[in-house]
């Protein structure tokens, strides 16, 4: 009987899983292989919280695989040198992979295709797996990529998306392959205490929670800080244990302007993948240079440190980073804020914030973590690259009674109402020291000292 490798890499799912669908055509063996792989390792993106969210995904993989007659086979190492070892072990003519946007994934493609037909096997790169549009799928005249948002989504919108796979009912592994034990969250230290659940089974279940119940308000509710209305399906979508493409066709079976407007998130996602793709410099490079001579670790420490404890003397500030360090997840418009606060009022380099996202965020996402911090810093798509957030007016917009802010800065637990936002204005001459910081800087002194390094008095 012929064999066939799956190398699950982003997509660690059953469903709607092309790679696996190809590889089980004409009753052929299949090999399902994850390889820990030890250049992620090397690059400092194996951090506690994905580690841990990926042994649950593992660990749901290998579950659904016995329960149709398999089982997964992880490996440690070098990928190629896994890849094709498990090949030989396996007696296998062909490999198949999903295709990704990042520049490490496109090394990893071109080399592992020049090793296995060195030894005769096939590699097969499937589209459409880890993206709904796959990055140059749709492109303008001029370029090989959009760099802007809305012509891009009109073209994204337009394109067809391929029909919905059923997860299959059997998978036959051949014997004689031997792999390492799963691993487990058990061990790890450094997680994000309330950390969410990770794997196919839990992705799936609240995908279809939220379409049930919370998609229709998604629209008027998205930047709802305290309501948390979102559907916080980010980090399956970055491990693959939910389908874009699934996730597209079901958003849009729903109907409504919230599956609108949540199908579009969708798109912003698939946009900065073809960004990546057409431009692998701009995981740490400038997209749009505007020169800036940027606070580092170096002049900026003490200003760094308090950005990362949440101890900004901007409550809702402090509140998203706080909610960062909790739960290995923040809301988007607490992303927005916290990228705005660091880069803009402080003037510190993107880079710095960018880092500290992908050592806590669980869906922590090379191309969309790098472009939204470029995107807010000005050096990225935005069309308006010297906007700058205020914290104040945004909290006042999207946290109008402060809730969001008091559940994640207790000691302002006892202001009521929107006062909680500015809680400097609440203190007399002689009160003592509170338990909260005095703003870092003034709102007006940050954003004059951002003009002028931007030339813009």
């Amino acid at each position: 009987m012929n064999v066939s490798v799956v190398l699950f890499t982003s997509d660690l799912r059953l469903h709607d899983h092309p790679p696996l669908r190809a590889a089980l055509q004409g009753s052929r063996q299949v090999v399902p292989l994850f390889v820990r792989d030890r250049a992620v390792t090397g690059a400092g993106f194996a951090v506690p919280n994905r580690l841990a969210f990926l042994a649950d995904c593992l660990r749901d993989l290998d579950a659904g695989l016995r329960e149709r007659g398999g089982r997964l086979v992880v490996r440690s190492g070098d990928v190629v040198e896994e890849v094709c070892r498990v090949a030989a072990e396996a007696d296998a003519d062909e490999v198949h992979l999903a295709a990704d946007a990042s520049a490490y994934a496109q090394r990893r493609e071109a080399r592992l295709r020049r090793a296995l037909e060195a030894e005769g096997v096939r590699l097969h790169v499937h589209d459409t797996v880890t993206s709904a549009v796959d990055p140059g799928a749709v492109s303008p005249a001029s370029s090989d990529h959009f760099a802007v948002f809305t012509p891009y989504f009109g073209h994204w919108s337009r394109r067809g998306l391929r029909e919905v796979l059923g997860a299959p009912r059997k998978v036959d592994v051949p014997d004689g392959v031997g792999s390492e034990d799963l691993p487990a969250r058990r061990g790890l230290a450094g997680l994000s205490p309330d950390l969410a659940a990770g794997g196919e089974t839990e992705g799936r279940g609240r995908l279809t929670a939220w379409l049930r119940s919370g998609v229709a308000a998604y629209e008027d509710r998205h930047d709802d800080l305290a309501g948390d209305a979102t559907s916080r399906l980010s980090p399956h979508l970055h491990f693959g244990t939910l389908s874009p493409v699934e996730l597209v066709h079901r958003a849009r079976a729903a109907g409504g302007p919230g599956a609108e407007a949540f199908v579009r998130q969708v798109a912003w996602r698939d946009f900065h993948r073809q960004v990546l793709a057409a431009r692998p410099e701009a995981a740490s490079a400038d997209y749009r240079t505007k020169h800036d001579r940027w606070r580092t670790e170096r002049t900026a420490g003490e200003d760094i440190e308090a950005w990362r404890e949440g101890r900004t003397g901007y409550p809702v500030v402090d509140a998203a980073m706080r909610q960062l360090r909790q739960e290995g997840w923040m809301h988007n418009r607490g992303r927005l804020l916290t990228a705005s606060f660091l880069t803009k009022t402080l003037y510190v380099d993107w880079r710095v914030g960018a880092r500290h996202f992908l050592d806590l965020l669980v869906d922590g996402d090379v191309a969309n973590n790098q472009l939204n911090w470029q995107w807010m810093a000005g050096t990225g798509t935005d069309s308006r690259p010297n906007r700058v957030l205020n914290p104040v007016t945004q909290a006042k917009r999207y946290d109008p009674h402060g809730a969001y802010v008091r559940r994640w800065v207790p000691e302002l637990a006892e202001v009521e109402g929107s006062a909680v936002h500015e809680p400097w204005k609440l203190r007399k001459p002689d009160d003592p020291a509170p338990d909260y910081p005095d703003p870092l800087i003034e709102l007006s002194d940050g954003l004059a000292r951002f003009r002028r390094a931007r030339e813009r008095d």
